[in-house]
């Protein structure tokens, strides 16, 4: 998952970088306002988090220039400003959130995942390869036959299935599939997993959960499907 970190001052970038691979994010870094657009304009990030103290110009005008290219991933603002004003002002010029200077790194943490979440896309209908999935009701079938799937097992397949081709960490499936952090439970989720493929592949799909060991899942076509 990219996020992109514009941040001026080197030394907490880095360490803000680092905290973030501990929870496998990652992070590409930028240090000023030019760098910010350059980066937008190559890569396509799920989060962006912006200082707004920038050498080069001030972060809300990198943050008006960002959204009026298009960019749609959300965007959190990290600032020492504190006055009402500046926090507005950043939210209007298209900030999501608003994270004041000094914070702790388990807030940064929690309102990246709030944001993540929010960010995700809302299509009614997401569709890979021969897999349909409702994102309203949660069901999905395969050659047009309905999948029975638990409420987690549609979860997994939801997250995988807007990211294909992309490693999906297993603190993700955890921050998408439980509500509360005291039932939180990691190890389910290959448990998930295996059921999940054994269902996709009972239906014949030729979509393929490939697992890459210490970093997540990833939603494939098979060889046959992507020959065809």
């Amino acid at each position: 998952m990219p996020l992109l970190l514009v941040e001026d001052d080197r030394e907490l970038a880095h360490g803000l970088s680092s905290s973030l691979a501990q929870s496998e994010y990652q992070t590409e870094i930028v240090h000023d306002g030019e760098g910010a657009i350059a980066a937008c304009k190559k890569t396509v990030y799920d989060l962006v988090i912006l200082d707004l103290g920038l050498p080069d110009m001030d972060g809300l005008e990198v943050l008006r220039r960002l959204r009026k290219a298009g960019m749609a991933a959300p965007v959190l603002i990290l600032t020492a400003r504190f006055d009402l004003d500046d926090r507005v002002s950043g939210l209007d010029a298209g900030g999501d959130d608003y994270l004041a200077k000094p914070f702790a790194l388990p807030e940064l943490e929690a309102r990246i995942r709030a944001l993540l979440r929010r960010g995700l896309p809302q299509e009614s209908r997401t569709i890979f390869c021969d897999i349909v999935f409702e994102q309203v009701s949660k069901q999905a079938s395969v050659h047009g036959k309905e999948l029975a799937l638990t409420a987690a097992e549609a979860s997994v397949l939801s997250l995988l299935l807007r990211r294909p081709g992309r490693v999906v960490s297993k603190t993700q499936f955890v921050d998408a599939i439980y509500d509360h952090a005291d039932e939180k439970n990691p190890a389910m989720i290959e448990v998930f997993v295996s059921r999940l493929r054994r269902k996709l592949a009972d239906a014949q799909s030729q979509v393929l959960i490939r697992a890459l060991r210490g970093l997540g899942y990833r939603l494939e076509e098979s060889a046959q499907a992507a020959d065809e």
